[in-house]
């Protein structure tokens, strides 16, 4: 669960400048996604918007394993039957990322995971933890080995029961690829925030940076702090708000991949990145796993992480 959200300033323009506050919010991809932006022209505005949640919507149709018919759905279909399936530039270039995360983290993030996530779905709506039996087989379906990519954007699953599931990637692409609607119709002042999963571009007028906050455990409680941001991306990962409580353990809805089990730490971990999609994805591997070798690497990735525990 994210838990960054932009403060939304009003400002009070000086009648020379021509900036005018637009916000605009949409359901796409199980969240809200709000866009807010500064353009001089509302009739401008408006359509700047209207593109960009086209393109949000395009990108759930291709990534979401709630729609049958997604781009995803299909590709897991095929998972253990040996086809090599052509798939489009945005699951080729999202999953070929994810490949690289799940490397550098040892597994703790892995898009293979579908299976388990489904699992566990199930169990935080019944409220009772999931049978050790389903838990073992679907563990045996996840791996990202388990993913063979060819020339010409084809992708191969190797095993029976695969399913992909880019929960934890997916809205921070759609972030991105948002905001590059946004800058393509002219807009350079923006902040789109897709269920916590944050990136804006040049400041508001007047403004120092978008202001952000993001929740922290101080003191054993629940608090908050601010920073402001410019042409950066921010996402949140912890259990503040969605675990499952069981024979006096607290398992978060974060699942490692390795284990089949919901992450059981109490932290909040905050990951600063060049983009939302990598901001989305380390923010869950670093819910999972945090090996120092990560840290150099994140760094030179020009990635700032910040963990908060209880």
């Amino acid at each position: 669960m994210n838990s960054c959200f932009p403060i939304l300033l009003l400002l009070l323009f000086h009648p020379t400048l021509r900036a005018q506050r637009f916000e605009y919010v949409e359901p796409h991809m199980g969240t809200e996604f709000r866009i807010v932006f500064y353009a001089s022209d509302e009739a401008d505005a408006n359509a700047a918007a209207a593109v960009a949640f086209q393109r949000i919507d395009e990108l759930e149709h291709i990534f979401s394993d709630y729609i049958g018919e997604s781009e995803v759905s299909r590709l897991s279909a095929t998972a253990g039957t040996g086809q090599k399936v052509a798939v489009g530039d945005d699951l080729w270039k999202v999953l070929t990322f994810s490949q690289k995360v799940a490397k550098k983290s040892k597994g703790a993030f892995d898009v293979t995971a579908g299976a388990l996530t489904k699992r566990w779905r199930q169990a935080f709506r019944q409220k009772k933890f999931p049978q050790a039996q389903d838990l073992e087989s679907a563990k045996k379906t996840a791996g990202f080995k388990k993913v063979k990519l060819h020339k010409n954007h084809q992708v191969e699953l190797l095993k029976t029961g695969t399913q992909l599931d880019f929960g934890g990637v997916a809205k921070g692409y759609a972030v991105d690829e948002a905001m590059n609607v946004l800058k393509k119709n002219g807009i350079s002042a923006a902040m789109i925030d897709g269920g916590g999963d944050i990136a804006v571009s040049d400041a508001p007028p007047g403004e120092p940076g978008w202001a952000i906050e993001c929740s922290v455990y101080k003191a054993g409680e629940l608090d908050t702090r601010m920073f402001f941001l410019r042409n950066r991306a921010v996402a949140t990962s912890g259990d503040t708000y969605r675990y499952l409580e069981w024979e006096g353990k607290r398992y978060s809805h974060i699942i490692d991949p390795r284990t089949g089990m919901g992450v059981t730490s109490r932290q909040i971990v905050t990951v600063v990145a060049p983009t939302c999609m990598q901001a989305d994805a380390w923010a869950t591997a670093l819910s999972v796993e945090a090996g120092t070798g990560v840290f150099r690497h994140l760094k030179k990735k020009g990635i700032e992480v910040s963990f908060s525990r209880y």
